[in-house]
């Protein structure tokens, strides 16, 4: 078992999705434990990514293929998981990229990587209406909001989707995160929400700092 959880963490950090894909396949066929296959292979091959990212060592297309492997292996196991332990989760975080922006690969990126850190998500996709965002928080008693703008021109959709929170009374038991390339620490504080994330990595370290260690959900 330990040779195989070997193969799952390289697959990740070689970026190697098809590869990923296979062994989380060879996993249920051999009736492993999804859990244990997730947690101390594809989680840890993720984390490891992360780190040498964050290090200088690797570059952003490398984090994207190891990404886009994690996301396939994951896939393909979290409907196991229904049958059996469910992964903890440090919290649940709704996230998506602003109405009027196409742009999904750092978003997608950044829900890959709370996913590989404990966190449940769910991801609205790109060009979200700021309604669907006030209304995805209200129905699922989200903890924590991500909300993505790559454009200058879409930025300030970002604010009024505090606003729409805030008209809801939903503001003070949400959590808001801001990111993408218009987006700083500045612009957050001024829109009143509670971090900026500048990449992925940066977004795990400021969810966990708000949210906490969590517990199992």
């Amino acid at each position: 078992m330990k040779a195989f959880l070997e193969r799952c963490i390289q697959s990740v950090q070689d970026g190697d999705a098809e590869l990923a894909a296979g062994l989380a396949r060879e996993a249920l066929e051999r009736g492993y434990s999804p859990l244990e296959v997730i947690e101390n292979g594809f989680v840890k091959g993720i984390r490891e990514v992360g780190r040498l990212w964050e290090e200088g060592v690797l570059f952003l297309p490398e984090l994207v293929m190891s990404a886009e492997a994690m996301k396939l292996a994951m896939s393909l196991l979290r409907p196991a998981l229904a049958k059996g332990a469910r992964l903890a989760t440090r919290g649940h975080v709704v996230i998506g990229t602003i109405e009027g922006d196409i742009h999904d690969i750092g978003k997608s990126l950044v829900a890959t990587m709370l996913e590989a850190n404990g966190f449940r998500i769910t991801d609205l996709g790109a060009d979200v209406p700021v309604g669907r965002f006030v209304d995805e928080v209200e129905k699922s008693d989200a903890d924590c909001l991500a909300i993505s703008a790559l454009l200058t021109t879409t930025m300030s959709g970002q604010r009024r989707v505090i606003e729409g929170l805030k008209q809801r009374g939903l503001r003070l038991r949400v959590k808001v995160l801001v990111g993408g390339a218009p987006c700083s620490h500045e612009w957050a504080q001024q829109i009143g929400a509670d971090g900026y994330a500048g990449d992925a990595v940066a977004a795990v370290v400021l969810a966990q700092e708000l949210l906490g260690s969590g517990t199992a959900q």
